[in-house]
Formats: C-alpha cells, structure tokens, sequence
C-alpha cells in the first residue's frame, strides 16, 4: 500500500471524480454485504471514478478491493485516535487519509467527494449519509447543485422516508436505489465521468 498522501478538494483525485460510499465494517469476503460493496467498487473504477471509503474492514474493504482490481483508485479516511484497535487501512488502500476525529473523517470524506453512495450498515453509516443529505438540503436552499446522495438497499428505502417524515425535512435530496447497478447509474447522471476499460 502507497503512503498517505493528500488528494485535492475538489471532488476529483486526479484520476477521476472522487464518490464517497459509506458502509459497514462488518463481514468478510463471501458474505453478501461485502461482496455486494465489491462489485459496487469495480462498477465505480470502470465508470472511471476514484472510490473514498472509511478505510477499514468490511464493506469499506469490499468496496475498495473491487475498484482496485478493476484497475480503479480507493482512497481510505482513517480515524486512528478513534480505533485505536484497528491496525490500519485495509490492504486495498492505496492513498490513508488519517483524520484527527470520527466528525474530521466525516467531513475530509465529504469534502473530497462530487458525489456520496450509502450501503447498508449500522448507526455509523446512518449518520455519514444523515450529514451528505443535510450537506445537499442546505446546498439546494441556497440555489446551489447539492452533490448527489445515493441509498442501496431495503433498509434506506424504509428509513429515509420514515426520517423526513418524522423530523419533517425532504427527503428529495437522497435518490434511494434497490442495488448498486442502479446506484453506480444514478450517480453517473450527475457526475459526469469518462468510463475505464475494466481490467
């Protein structure tokens, strides 16, 4: 794995606009959840996109070992003082960002990104995909084109609804997907990006 390095801010890495997808640290190769942010990975790198993951375990390591074996860059947002546990990035990381603070990785993470992809997890991805769609709302109040939020799965499709309605907020701002084909599609509608041959 190359050395921590500093991508520009502007949704872009220099190979390709930069997409943010959240997931879960849980599970392994095989399992579904990980495989599933493995082939969302390889259809970002061969749309030409660079990936930006939490950097660990999980589907943050599905996602990351599917654009890199399909001839992408991954991008790993640490939080070291946060998981003092874990040992560092997982294997597929090509370029550590550490972060000082789990709200630092949050915004770096954001701030790197044209666009956002949430797949499911647990109270962490919660709330990384709860600020990119607070970050998109403000964004459109002010007239400004928001970077697009993409949800994968049953559990957004029920709780994005739920939560706009409950805190009455829009809930327009996160475009709900079923699978990562549809995910990976939606965001290319709005960020633009030349596509790579696959590897």
């Amino acid at each position: 794995m190359p050395g921590a390095g500093s991508a520009p801010r502007d949704g872009s890495s220099g190979r390709g606009p930069v997409i943010a997808v959240f997931g879960s640290s849980a599970g392994g190769p095989g399992d579904p959840g990980y495989e599933e942010a493995r082939l969302c990975g390889r259809l970002l790198a061969e749309a030409g996109y660079t990936v930006a993951t939490g950097g660990y375990g999980g589907t943050m390591e599905g996602c990351s070992r599917g654009a890199v074996e399909a001839g992408g860059w991954a991008i790993g947002v640490t939080a070291p003082a946060a998981f003092p546990d874990r040992p560092g990035p997982n294997r597929w990381v090509q370029e550590e960002l550490p972060a000082a603070t789990i709200t630092e990785r949050i915004h770096t993470i954001l701030s790197l990104s044209a666009g956002c992809l949430a797949l499911d997890g647990s109270i962490g991805t919660l709330t990384e995909l709860v600020v990119a769609w607070n970050v998109a709302f403000v964004a459109a109040l002010a007239g400004a084109p928001g970077r697009p939020v993409v949800a994968v799965g049953p559990r957004w499709r029920s709780l994005v609804p739920q939560l706009a309605a409950a805190i009455g907020t829009n809930p327009a701002p996160v475009t709900l997907a079923d699978d990562v084909a549809a995910a990976v599609a939606a965001l290319a509608r709005r960020v633009p990006c030349r596509p790579t041959a696959p590897r």
